[in-house]
């Protein structure tokens, strides 16, 4: 099935607001002061991508035919709009600004290494279940 632009920029639209509110409800259950660790944008970073590692296992090895739109909606749009790389950086200047620059460092190398971990868990996870599910689907 061939899916046009429009339809395409909708389904990142539309996926992009649902993960922008789920992050922004995140941040206001999780706040924090200057100079604080940025639990929220931590949190939602790493669990973002451990979506995403579940997600591609999903749609591209366990899906038999993902609809085509799957992957603009809940990829590009839902966790792009769910995870905030831009943040993260700003809050590691707001740290460094407010005199904490192990914590910013922590911060800084600590979040891309443990989202790096959590897309890995994401996808090996995922495909275990997935084949679980495929024995248990076949009689096996």
């Amino acid at each position: 099935m061939r899916i046009g632009h429009a339809a395409t920029t909708l389904a990142v639209a539309s996926g992009g607001a649902l993960g922008a509110l789920a992050r922004y409800g995140l941040s206001l259950g999780m706040p924090h002061r200057s100079g604080e660790f940025p639990w929220a944008t931590f949190v939602t970073n790493v669990a973002g991508c451990a979506m995403i590692g579940v997600l591609m296992v999903v749609l591209t090895e366990a899906a038999t035919r993902p609809h085509p739109l799957a992957r603009p909606f809940l990829g590009v749009g839902v966790l792009g709009g769910f995870t905030t790389f831009s943040t993260y950086a700003v809050e590691v200047q707001q740290l460094l600004a407010a005199g904490q620059a192990w914590l910013a460092a922590a911060y800084l190398t600590g979040t891309v290494a443990i989202a790096l971990v959590a897309v890995q868990v994401g996808v090996v996870t995922t495909r275990v279940i997935a084949r679980a599910l495929r024995r248990t689907g076949d009689g096996s």
